[in-house]
């Protein structure tokens, strides 16, 4: 076997002159998925990728082994109340899915979710009077891949609308079952992006159309349909469509259930339209014509016994606005502050109940959840204004799921780098947290024995960027200072924020003797709308530049040494460390790039590729401008490759993914080799999986045991026995 080579794609050079720029490009012939050329080609990346981890195939078992002995694989959630039910997800040793479930409420005056029976096996009900609704294994039964796209319940609680992907590329099946006879209705529909939003039939006496969405040749969310039960997908009515590229279309439900909306939003404008819920008939009406710029949301509330609607907007500042509106079409001249624009602040989404307010906010780099108790008066509707208050300087706190309209409780989530995720109930009255459930980790694990640590490293024109690490306590020595391995991860895109969040998977790593770090660099939207600016468009090199000043803090705080940093990022993440193995090799030791990002320029270049046009906010439109395209060469991985010192790289994809298509890491890689022949770069590409990876949580576990395996080789402790 010492005779293997890597494989060696063809080189069929197609040179083209965008703006004048010359550009050749070798490798895009692996574009055509359906050649027999371009599969055998991955598959014998996988052969040398499985011929070059061999030596850790102990260690991956060792990991997936410990992964499974921390989880308790027969649990369920904590139920939610939904009119007259309890629903809840259950988990089943053995099975790679699970199911959903219901149980009736039996007290009408009591929100305490029902408790499961301690000895409860997964052939016997959970809870007393216990209706399965989806067998997930059932539905999965036959298929390399699955994923529930969505279920939702008619709102007279007799029907189940569901939809599930079989491939990985997020086209989805609807059907319908009815809930009394467990019979299938004849109504499937192909195509749908998601799930689909019931409406409340006052004609037939009961719920008998629901709305949904689907894609363009794109694959891009253009146009919203209403479905009536009993008829055929093609006599759909079409309700509203978006012809303009930039912009996605969503439906939902307000969380009165008063209406349906239809939300058209680009990365930088948005423009709703409100349909009256209960009229099967009812046509889109525009809340607000959409100006540049300007970006926002609805909610219905009822402010002194008075429909209203509340906008989340920007219109008058980056870290948007909390506002009050007549329940009726409302330019922003008549949006009224209910909580006015503070630069400090950035408010993130906002619910609505029958008496008071969940606001959704971040300040300083941290979550946090806003209540605000509702008065009588219309003119000052807030009566008392608080937050929902966790220890921790890590945590991560959220608003859960909170289904009705009048409830006595909200529930609320946190989490940390060491604290596993925890549910609890804030009673709307008292102020009191009550926990219901702490996700258990078998095996005595204690968040005790770990410590968590804001860091910030100084980037480009000073920014100070925040880094969440968490390390098992006492493996930096007695004095505390010696260097350990880091896995640092990052993202820094489309002010996605990647808060603290526990890992049963990570405790391989960190029980080990690694630290685990998260850069949260510009891009994202950690610290605030202007940090999601700062580092996007022409400030996209701010995003680079944070990541690589995060892993040289690392090292000058004496918490590491740049051989000792694996660094990991996906999507948009991926072309984050594609891009710093480019500009800073030398400051790493390997890295990790999930389904990478990585041929930056060609897909933007692309109109008819998924998500090309409405990325152009993003990035820029490097095909109508030439200093976009510039830009974007300058740092596009795939583009930028040359005989560097690259430490080595792990690269992995997933054949049917839509949204990052698999040739931009095989292109990558192919450039790699050839380019920087002393490289050691691997390619592992899922063949029956989409952008989220493989399905089933076994699987799952395995294919972030070879990952975690691959990184604790590049870290050195590949050989810790966590046994001894």
């Amino acid at each position: 076997m010492s005779d293997v080579q890597p494989p060696r794609a063809d080189r069929r050079p197609v040179t083209t002159a965008p703006h004048g720029r010359t550009r050749t490009d070798e490798y895009d012939w692996l574009r055509a998925k359906d050649d027999p050329a371009v599969i055998a080609h991955l598959e014998a990346e996988n052969a040398w990728t499985q011929h070059r981890t061999a030596h850790l195939a102990g260690l991956r078992g060792r990991i997936y082994d410990e992964i499974k002995a921390r989880t308790l694989e027969t649990d369920l959630s904590v139920p939610t109340r939904v009119r007259g039910h309890w629903y809840y997800g259950r988990s089943f040793e053995g099975r790679q899915y699970g199911a959903t479930c219901r149980v009736p409420v039996s007290d009408p005056d009591d929100w305490t979710p029902p408790q499961p029976a301690a000895d409860a096996t997964p052939d016997q009900p959970a809870l007393p009077g216990e209706e399965v609704l989806l067998d997930l294994d059932e539905l999965a039964e036959g298929h390399e891949f699955f994923s529930l796209g969505g279920s939702s319940v008619s709102p007279d609680d007799l029907l189940l609308a569901y939809a599930v992907d079989v491939v990985g590329d997020e086209r989805y099946t609807v059907r319908v079952l009815d809930l009394r006879t467990r019979t299938l209705l004849d109504d499937e529909l192909t195509g749908v992006m998601g799930g689909v939003t019931w409406g409340d039939s006052t004609d037939s006496g009961g719920p008998g159309h629901f709305y949904y969405t689907t894609v363009d040749e794109a694959w891009r969310p253009d146009k919203v349909w209403r479905h009536r039960l009993g008829t055929a997908q093609a006599d759909d009515e079409l309700v509203f469509h978006e012809p303009d590229g930039r912009y996605f279309v969503g439906v939902g439900r307000t969380r009165s259930r008063r209406y349906v909306v239809v939300a058209a939003s680009s990365k930088t404008t948005s423009e709703y339209h409100v349909l009256d819920a209960t009229d099967p008939a009812a046509r889109p009406v525009r809340f607000a014509e959409r100006t540049d710029g300007v970006e926002y949301s609805l909610e219905h509330a009822v402010l002194g016994g008075r429909d209203h609607f509340l906008v989340l907007h920007n219109a008058s500042g980056p870290e948007f606005e909390l506002a009050i509106a007549p329940a009726e079409p409302t330019p922003p001249s008549g949006w009224r502050p209910l909580l006015p624009h503070d630069p400090a602040v950035r408010l993130e989404d906002v619910d609505a109940f029958a008496g008071h307010l969940v606001v959704q906010q971040r300040s300083a780099g941290t979550s946090q959840v806003r209540v605000l108790t509702l008065g009588e008066d219309p003119a000052a509707p807030v009566a008392a204004d608080r937050l929902v208050e966790f220890p921790g300087e890590l945590a991560t706190v959220g608003a859960g799921s909170n289904p009705a309209w009048e409830q006595p409780t909200i529930r609320v989530g946190m989490t940390s780098l060491a604290r596993p995720s925890a549910v609890y109930d804030h009673d709307l009255r008292t102020g009191e947290l009550v926990l219901r459930k702490e996700a258990p980790v078998l095996g005595g694990y204690d968040a005790d024995d770990y410590e968590e640590h804001r860091l910030w490293a100084t980037s480009t024109g000073g920014a100070q960027v925040p880094i969440s690490l968490v390390v098992r306590k006492g493996v930096r020595g007695q004095a505390g200072t010696d260097p350990v391995p880091v896995h640092l991860y990052g993202y820094g895109a489309y002010e996605a924020s990647i808060d603290p969040y526990f890992s049963v998977a990570r405790l391989s790593l960190v029980d080990r003797g690694a630290a685990f770090a998260i850069a949260h660099v510009r891009g994202g939207g950690e610290m605030g709308r202007h940090w999601y600016d700062d580092g996007k468009l022409e400030h996209k090199q701010h995003t680079f530049d944070d990541f690589a000043a995060a892993a040289r803090h690392l090292v000058e705080a004496g918490w590491t040494t740049p051989d000792r940093i694996v660094a990991e990022g996906a999507s948009a993440g991926g072309l984050l460390i594609g891009a710093v193995a480019n500009q800073a090799p030398e400051a790493f030791g390997g890295f990790v790039a999930g389904v990478p990002f990585v041929d930056t320029l060609t897909t933007m270049l692309d109109p008819s590729l998924p998500l090309t046009v409405p990325e152009y906010d993003e990035w820029g439109n490097p095909t109508d401008d030439p200093e976009a395209y510039d830009r974007i060469a300058g740092y596009a991985p795939y583009e930028n490759v040359a005989d560097l010192p690259y430490p080595p790289i792990l690269a992995e994809t997933s054949l049917n993914d839509t949204r990052v298509l698999y040739v931009e890491p095989a292109k990558w890689v192919a450039r790699l080799r050839e380019r920087a022949p002393r490289a050691e770069v691997l390619l592992r590409t899922e063949m029956a999986a989409g952008h989220g990876g493989v399905s089933g949580r076994y699987r799952a576990w395995e294919d972030r045991a070879f990952t975690l395996a691959w990184i604790l080789d590049r870290l050195g402790l590949a050989e810790v026995d966590l046994r001894s």
